[in-house]
């Protein structure tokens, strides 16, 4: 294939929570083709990290703190991007939140409203006001990052499963609604990733093993591998591809 469908000049891509894992890796190999990487976090000074590797190789990058569960937060995100590098091309809605580990039976309503506020209203509405943007730039990409978690429901992690379950479906249901203004919305599904997010998991030998039985790979993956595709669903080579949750997973959810 040609390395033109992978080609991202000219575009601004805005990623967050891109201070590490996922996020970072996506930020890295989006800017290696090309974008303007529009980078965020909760904290200014936890972006400097994937700023440097973005510069050191030659890329573009804008690092903005802002919290992917204040709407406040996000529209003033949105509107220093039309200030500066531009409104969004491309989307990665990939900040979340997962504060419990445990029965759902034991779990304080306080955790359930964070995650459902960053992970589903959060991520609902900068999608919404970005696809508002690129209506106005004749299309874009929308790419959610949800989880094998929303398929089969994680141990002790209920209420994170649900989110991102219904991210998947919003994905689907922004897929067809947008289409017709040449916005494409897609959601990438990881499996167990190499991350600090999943740290109680990867650190953890026994729940390791556990879950490696699970997947036919035998590992676990690595945010590059993520962040590979990503790029897919971003870039020309999947022009006719909307609505689609693609795992990433080792083959755990075959």
């Amino acid at each position: 294939m040609n390395s033109a469908m992978f080609d991202l000049t000219g575009k601004t891509a805005l990623i967050t929570g891109a201070s590490r894992g996922i996020g970072a890796a996506c930020a890295v190999l989006l800017a290696e083709h090309g974008a303007h990487v529009v980078i965020t976090s909760r904290k200014q000074e936890n972006l400097q990290q994937t700023t440097d590797t973005i510069l050191a190789a030659g890329g573009q990058v804008t690092p903005i703190a802002s919290h992917a569960g204040d709407t406040d937060a996000t529209d003033r995100l949105l509107a220093a991007m039309e200030e500066g590098p531009g409104a969004p091309d491309i989307l990665l809605s990939n900040a979340a939140a997962n504060p419990y580990f445990g029965p759902m039976l034991e779990v304080e309503m306080s955790a359930v409203d964070k995650v459902i506020e960053v992970n589903l209203r959060g991520s609902f509405y900068l999608a919404r006001e970005v696809a508002r943007k690129m209506q106005r730039k004749d299309g874009g990409n929308i790419v959610l990052v949800s989880s094998v978690n929303g398929v089969r429901a994680g141990h002790w992690q209920g209420i994170y499963s649900i989110s991102k379950a219904a991210l998947m479906s919003m994905a689907k249901a922004m897929a067809r609604e947008f289409a017709a203004d040449g916005i494409r919305v897609n959601a990438v599904l990881p499996g167990l990733t190499d991350t600090r997010f999943a740290a109680a998991l990867t650190q953890d030998e026994k729940i390791l093993q556990g879950f490696l039985k699970q997947v036919p790979m035998n590992r676990i993956a690595q945010p590059e591998e993520i962040a590979a595709a990503v790029l897919f669903l971003v870039s020309p080579a999947s022009s006719y591809v909307t609505g689609v949750c693609l795992p990433v997973d080792g083959g755990y959810l075959a």
